[in-house]
């Protein structure tokens, strides 16, 4: 009789899915006599686990985490990721019963997460056997708010990225609220207040019994000792880098110990164990690799013809699930186009010097990430309810859901005034895909003396290295997508909302966008170029980026760097260090075989057999 899993999905991000998808399909495709039946369980809609559905997996919506609320692409709203702890919380007894009893009804013998902790405790009272798949754990995750970090705009943003920041302060969260966030016997004493909130978070993860490590770790406090919670105290705040220490606990073996079955349940538990497994991700196509396949998968999103030249062109892909461009050398949004307030916005003030009329566009926006997300995961305010139909470009933007303004190009010279220091626009005119393509990027410098503008030229503020690049910009509504997009710079495309982004990766050259698991993958497993905008209090970022830095090619683009639209020096960089492993991934046609997916289904189908016989 095949074995019964419950694969458990945290609701809270595109990696969750991704990886959970390409296990449960590893799993589905072993030989008939070992294949499990999988039931996916998750807040994620039912389409991002296409692959592993197609395949057989059964799918249940139902919440079974709570989130960390991120109105913006890397910025996290603290006292709403709290406040959705609390209520998750509040709730949990009543989902904790429905659980368990459908983990009977479907006659489950062993629980999976990625890494939602309700599932390892569901497993433990039901006296079922859990597996934690994952690379870091939600405890870190929310204990991680309380640090004295503070995500803030740097001095050399424009005022106008204040003002955009200024609508999701930041500010940590008391430590009377998350304090010390651990376990009663290594770390007391504890609030109330913590024990119903991190404490139980991190209870649920001490039942699961086996951790499948994925590459990017991080500390995983409910199975090893040390480094203990709370979190904050693992990073330096001076260099936001993990301590030395903790560097080093992540090479200990030492583990705690299980926590028993309920006293009803008469067999046996598995002693705990630490597995490291390898890269889990969707599979490419041979053709997103080939001259040809990438002609024809560009073509296919809307990228003409005539702008792709296998031997010349360059593509970036733009992927923060939601971002907003603002273009360089404007000293204010473009106050012309339509903006619409919100009523929960006006609630929390702006504070003095703040742009309203940008506020009143934000909220538009932030409706947008609301309505349209891709996993439905980001919770923003209930009353950003209305849709946008406006398209995502205007003279001096790219209006796409996410992250805070960068800079667009103009399109157009900048008359010089008739006498003093005067603003000049200098055409740069370079070859584009073919003899009859050509693009002038104008650019804005003192008219001093022609030595100094030509030596300005070298530090020229540039979305994009030159002509010869397009870029491929992700993660836009489907309202957007059907709007008149005339205003996107030269050589800015924009791709479906279902574009299939492992073979989009693929096609790149370069891919921007925020560190996540999902897509730091992705680059990894196709040798793309990663250029990334950090998100200082994601926890999880200190594995990925190490995990970056050993496996694949990563450039951090500085915020400030990024919302100037000052993108260009870290392409570039990316690309001429990343350019020969690229090379060589393509020549070879992808990835070969499944890189030990398979084996790993295996392992995991006999350990769950192994405790189900016992």
């Amino acid at each position: 009789m095949p074995l019964v899993f419950a694969y458990y999905c945290s609701g809270h991000g595109y990696g969750h899915a991704t990886r959970v998808s390409a296990l449960a399909s590893h799993l589905l495709r072993l030989e008939e006599d070992s294949r499990p039946t999988i039931h996916i369980v998750s807040s994620a809609p039912k389409h991002v686990f296409a692959d592993s559905i197609a395949v057989g997996a059964k799918y249940r919506n139902a919440n079974i985490d709570p989130v960390i609320v991120q109105p913006l692409a890397y910025r996290v709203d603290r006292e709403r990721s709290v406040a959705t702890l609390r209520a998750f919380l509040h709730g949990k007894d009543r989902i904790m019963e429905a659980e368990t009893r459908w983990l009977r009804e479907i006659g489950a013998n062993c629980v999976l997460s990625d890494a939602a902790f309700v599932g390892c405790l569901a497993a433990n009272q039901v006296g079922i056997p859990s597996i934690l798949v994952t690379n870091f754990t939600f405890d870190s995750v929310y204990s991680y708010l309380a640090t004295s970090i503070v995500d803030t705009p740097t001095e050399e943003s424009h005022e106008s990225h204040h003002d955009f920041h200024a609508l999701v302060p930041d500010v940590p969260v008391p430590l009377e609220v998350l304090q010390p966030l651990g376990n009663t016997l290594l770390a007391p004493p504890f609030t109330v207040l913590t024990i119903l909130a991190v404490h139980q978070i991190y209870s649920g993860y001490r039942c699961a019994d086996l951790l499948l490590r994925l590459p990017g770790s991080i500390p995983i406090p409910s199975f090893f000792p040390e480094p203990r919670l709370p979190s904050p105290d693992w990073v330096d705040p001076t260099t936001n880098r993990f301590r030395p220490d903790v560097m080093t606990s992540l090479e200990r073996t030492v583990l705690l110990p299980s926590i028993p079955y309920p006293t009803h349940v008469h067999h046996l538990k598995p002693p705990r164990e630490v597995i490291p497994v390898p890269l889990l991700v969707r599979p490419t196509s041979c053709e997103s690799f080939s001259p040809p396949g990438r002609a024809k998968f560009l073509e296919a999103i809307g990228v003409p013809a005539s702008r792709f030249d296998p031997t010349k062109t360059k593509v970036l892909v733009v992927s923060f699930g939601g971002q907003i461009f603002r273009r360089p050398g404007s000293a204010t949004p473009t106050p012309s186009h339509s903006r619409r307030t919100s009523r929960d916005l006006s609630a929390h003030p702006s504070g003095p010097g703040v742009n309203e009329q940008l506020v009143a566009h934000l909220s538009s926006k932030l409706d947008l990430e609301a309505t349209h997300s891709r996993l439905g995961h980001l919770r923003v305010p209930e009353s950003l309810s209305e849709a946008s139909t406006q398209g995502i470009a205007t003279p001096s933007h790219l209006w796409i859901p996410g992250a805070p303004p960068a800079s667009k190009p103009p399109t157009s010279p900048v008359s010089p005034r008739a006498s003093g220091s005067t603003l000049q626009s200098f055409p740069i005119t370079t070859t584009g895909a073919s003899d009859t393509d050509s693009v002038s990027v104008y650019v804005d410098c003192q008219d001093v003396d022609d030595e100094s503008a030509a030596d300005d030229l070298e530090d020229v503020v540039r979305l994009l290295p030159g002509a010869n690049w397009v870029a491929i910009v992700c993660g836009v509504s489907k309202e957007q997508w059907n709007a008149e997009n005339e205003e996107l710079p030269d050589g800015f495309y924009v791709a479906p909302r279902d574009v299939y982004m492992p073979d989009l990766t693929a096609v790149g050259d370069v891919l921007l966008g925020k560190l996540g698991y999902g897509t730091v993958s992705e680059c990894i497993a196709t040798q793309t170029p990663f250029v990334y905008v950090s998100r200082p209090l994601f926890i999880e970022e200190h594995g990925l980026r190490r995990w970056l830095e050993s496996d694949g090619v990563g450039v951090e683009l500085a915020r400030d760097k990024y919302e100037a639209g000052d993108w260009a020096g870290a392409i570039e960089e990316a690309y001429t260090s990343g350019r020969a492993a690229k090379e060589r991934m393509r020549a070879q046609g992808g990835r070969k075989g499944d890189d030990g997916g398979t084996e790993l289904a295996r392992m995991v189908v006999d350990w769950a057999a192994k405790w189900r016989s016992a």
